[in-house]
């Protein structure tokens, strides 16, 4: 028998793809992007799924509709519908603190009420967690903590729930541990029994399953070699892997095209409540002033198009899965390399299945060659009143660090680490409320070091007190960003 029967939901429509098939085949080549495969659904059945190039090239496999691709963060999604799917059994309420949900480690309130951080604000992004991701290598001698270890490092709220959006892996890591801790069942489990077998996503595991294992992809740096396998301290953020087939599939789920061999294992309520963004992305972030529901982005305006989506990106991974609920329409795109290509990749599937979507699309574009370059920032200027010198400290696990900034008139922001070099914070903004700017610096934590890293700076002026977070923030396919709060008080003249 074959490994994958055919699935009675996919009817090829190759011919108006032709084009996108041609273009991609090009792309791959141009930018030496090992593999690419796309899904594509329309009202209930697959048009096209699709491989290109090489899911693992050392040993020549070629990528499949079947490839198991790590989804990175469309993990989100993937574990919301597992939350969604306690909630509608009475056995997680939306809308109580999620320290309800926790043991004995809780998350700390550096500023408002931690009662305030409910499980929905938890998974809109908007609990006041802060930047995080924290990756584990097989290949190095850290080990993997408990939950319960990485909420008493970094479990800080370190603005008030509900004050802003500030996405947070974090969150997801601890929705994952909820669904564990109220389900009774470890969360790769209860993922399989509860979300992946009812809606027929049989080449979908958290982590590569048993099984799996000869079907997943390998991802790859930007030097071309395969990147070592790597874990996470927040897995129900980022730790999800799925065939392109499985994931339009799942997002067929979530257009109410449900399949005959899909479990209804939401109501069309819960998932239209995943789709309502109850949280908005600051206007500065990329992709500002856009939504975020239940584990869902939301574009109230895509070209034309109300869209929900979700995207992933990591060392060796680029992923994007899009509805467009108006057209019963999904397409998902999976990348075993860091590149641009799956989000053009669901431009060129929209552009050739919607003409108005197409044509939106060439006016953008033509619109963005006539703007030109954006303007800069204007240079930061502070306000009288943070002239001066501002003492405090940065805590981290290990203990509170002296931290120093001078702010100059001319805008220059002094900082002194400890007992470390005087040195400069650098690309200072001062945006929605919000001071930012990185320096050079070392909070002295085993976690940090690992990496080199530089700190970048996240505060608000509250009353008396400029407070946020400093995150330690390497880069690279084995980036860390791991956050720790600070307060400032500004000295007596």
């Amino acid at each position: 028998m074959p490994d994958h029967p055919t699935d009675p939901s996919v009817r090829i429509q190759t011919a108006i793809f032709n084009s996108v098939r041609e273009w991609i085949r090009s792309q791959i080549i141009e930018t030496g992007l090992p593999s690419l495969t796309v899904a594509v659904a329309r009202d209930g059945e697959i048009l096209w799924e699709e491989g290109f190039g090489w899911a693992d090239r050392e040993n020549r496999v070629p990528a499949t509709p079947h490839t198991l691709y790590s989804l990175a963060s469309i993990s989100k999604p993937i574990t919301a519908t597992g939350l969604m799917v306690l909630k509608e059994r009475g056995q997680v309420d939306l809308d109580r603190p999620v320290n309800d949900c926790l043991g004995e480690v809780k998350l700390r309130a550096r500023v408002g009420d931690a009662a305030d951080a409910t499980v929905r604000r938890v998974a809109n992004h908007s609990s006041g967690l802060p930047l995080h991701y924290h990756f584990f290598f097989e290949d190095e001698p850290y080990r993997l903590p408990p939950m319960d270890e990485t909420l008493r490092r970094y479990g800080n709220l370190i603005t008030a729930p509900g004050e802003r959006y500030q996405y947070s892996n974090l969150g997801y890591g601890v929705l994952g541990y909820v669904i564990s801790r109220v389900s009774g069942k470890p969360y790769p489990d209860f993922m399989r029994e509860e979300v992946f077998l009812p809606l027929g996503m049989t080449h979908a595991s958290v982590g590569v399953g048993q099984g799996l294992e000869k079907y997943q992809a390998v991802r790859y740096g930007p030097d071309g070699l395969p990147v070592p396998f790597y874990d996470f301290d927040h897995p129900a953020a980022s730790a999800v892997f799925c065939s392109a087939h499985d994931l339009v599939r799942f997002g067929m789920f979530h257009l109410k095209a449900h399949l005959p061999d899909q479990k209804a294992i939401l109501s069309d309520e819960a998932i239209e409540d995943m789709q309502r963004p109850t949280a908005q992305k600051p206007a500065a972030d990329p992709g500002g002033g856009l939504g975020y529901g239940i584990g869902w982005g939301t574009a109230e305006y895509d070209l034309g198009f109300r869209s929900v989506s979700h995207g992933g990106g990591m060392g060796g991974v680029s992923t994007l899965l899009t509805l467009i609920p108006s057209e019963k329409l999904a397409v998902a795109v999976l990348a075993n390399a860091s590149s641009p290509l799956p989000g053009r990749t669901a431009q060129e599937v929209l552009s050739a299945l919607l003409p108005a979507y197409a044509a939106n699309r060439a006016r953008a574009q033509a619109g963005q060659k006539q703007e030109g370059d954006r303007a800069q920032a204007p240079t930061f200027k502070p306000a009288p009143g943070l002239i001066g010198r501002w003492t405090g400290g940065v805590q981290t696990y290990k203990g509170e660090i002296p931290l120093t900034l001078w702010f100059q008139e001319d805008g220059d922001i002094h900082a002194r680490l400890g007992d470390q070099l005087e040195v400069l914070l650098n690309d200072v903004k001062w945006e929605e409320g919000y001071l930012t700017g990185r320096m050079a610096g070392d909070v002295g934590t085993e976690d940090a070091n690992r990496r080199p890293y530089h700190l970048h700076a996240m505060m608000k002026l509250r009353g008396q007190a400029l407070n946020g977070a400093i995150t330690a923030l390497s880069t690279g396919p084995r980036g860390n960003a791991l956050s720790h709060w600070v307060e400032l008080r500004k000295d007596a003249e």
